[in-house]
């Protein structure tokens, strides 16, 4: 699932914790919220709440980026998801047993828009070990979760009031690929769900395919589709999938071989067709690496890939008619094991999450070409996993 999970040490832990406030004060109106997911342990404590602000929005080189402080003390938040209201967070706890059952957990919390900081809801298990991914679908009625130590896929309606029902579908994947270190069985590492809410899309590392499954918002259902899935070359670990701007391609970040492949995308028959695929490292690199996060740019311009080893961000332009890549730069990350990085509402800004030495760097994007320039002062932050954003809230 990661290369090698680093840490800071002891000393330089206590020392990022002894920065982030307590919380609970009231934040600018005019700040966006960043949710930073971790791994729990002597260092880290939970879901931490940053404040994203950009004083002038026509100067892209100005930006804040402040603590808040802890905003959910809660197990190994490692992969956030929120509402389109951004009224509730929900959190996978990725660890393969919680308190009451086998397998890992699924939280739901609802959000405070003056202070950033999280109250809990409820927690159902994930059906599974290790869960890695969580996503809503479009309506916000649903939560689908991958279980990668599991291998499996479960499926949660969500009440009015954020509440998690007990698993409503669940599916256990089969099967094994070439390489007998990582894909001696399924591990099921992402959800994407298409533009309509028809289709499912589950890469599975371990089977060297992206499962397809019809999605029923309504009942909180996944069922195989027709055809099942699409095949990678093998050993090359399915990790990521995101779609383009307009939803007749898609793009999957192969963990194992620092690849990313673009697919065009049938939405009648939720088929994908192989298009190309392309390295995410710069001609002559040899060194151990793997792909972790990939994002489209909200323009549809753009593509980025992290590579963990290489540590740096791979940015390639996208072929509007055809889907097809073309490599820009790999763009150094500013420290250890990029596991993920997010682009934020503005699609002004990048920030990467640089789990091995706990920082993250934020990045200007250039509109014009794409690419990355290092503005603002790094966060310290310990074990970062994931970033997702809440933008500002209308106030009375």
């Amino acid at each position: 699932m990661n290369i090698k999970r680093q840490f800071p040490i002891l000393l330089a832990a206590a020392l990022i914790l002894s920065a982030i406030p307590a919380g609970a004060a009231e934040i600018p109106p005019d700040a966006t919220i960043a949710y930073v997911g971790t791994y729990t342990n002597a260092q880290s404590k939970g879901i931490y709440a940053f404040s994203l602000q950009t004083p002038n929005q026509a100067d892209s080189q100005t930006i804040t980026f402040a603590p808040l402080g802890l905003a959910a003390q809660v197990t190994s938040p490692s992969f956030l998801a929120v509402d389109a209201k951004n009224k509730f967070l929900f959190a996978v706890n990725e660890v393969d047993k919680t308190a009451n059952q086998v397998g890992g957990g699924v939280s739901s919390f609802s959000i405070n828009p003056q202070t950033g900081m999280l109250t809990p809801i409820n927690q159902q298990s994930s059906m599974g070990k290790g869960p890695c991914h969580i996503v809503l679908d479009s309506a916000g009625k649903n939560v689908l979760v991958a279980n990668y130590g599991g291998g499996s896929v479960a499926v949660y309606q969500v009440a009015a009031d954020g509440r998690l029902s007990e698993a409503t579908s669940f599916v256990q994947h089969q099967g094994n690929s070439v390489n007998k270190n990582r894909q001696e069985g399924p591990h099921a590492h992402c959800v994407t769900l298409d533009a309509a809410n028809r289709f499912a899309f589950i890469c599975d590392l371990g089977l060297d395919k992206v499962m397809i499954y019809r999605f029923d918002a309504q009942a909180g259902k996944i069922t195989p589709n027709d055809p099942p899935s699409v095949s990678v070359k093998p050993g090359s670990g399915p990790r990521h999938m995101t779609f383009g701007r307009d939803g007749k391609f898609a793009y999957v970040n192969n963990e194992m071989t620092s690849t990313v492949t673009s697919f065009s995308y049938d939405d009648k028959s939720g088929a994908l067709a192989e298009v190309q695929t392309l390295s995410t490292l710069p001609e002559g690199f040899k060194g151990n690496t793997s792909t972790a996060e990939i994002a489209v740019h909200p323009s549809g311009k753009f593509l980025y890939v992290s590579n963990r080893g290489h540590d740096s961000i791979a940015t390639f332009s996208i072929d509007p008619a055809k889907g097809t890549l073309a490599f820009i730069e790999a763009f150094p990350t500013g420290g250890k094991t990029p596991r993920h990085f997010a682009i934020a509402p503005s699609g002004n800004h990048l920030l990467i999450e640089n789990q091995g030495t706990g920082n993250i760097i934020l990045c200007a994007i250039d509109p014009e070409t794409g690419r990355l320039k290092t503005v603002g002062t790094p966060a310290q932050v310990p074990s970062p996993v994931c970033v997702v954003f809440v933008p500002p809230t209308p106030r009375e």
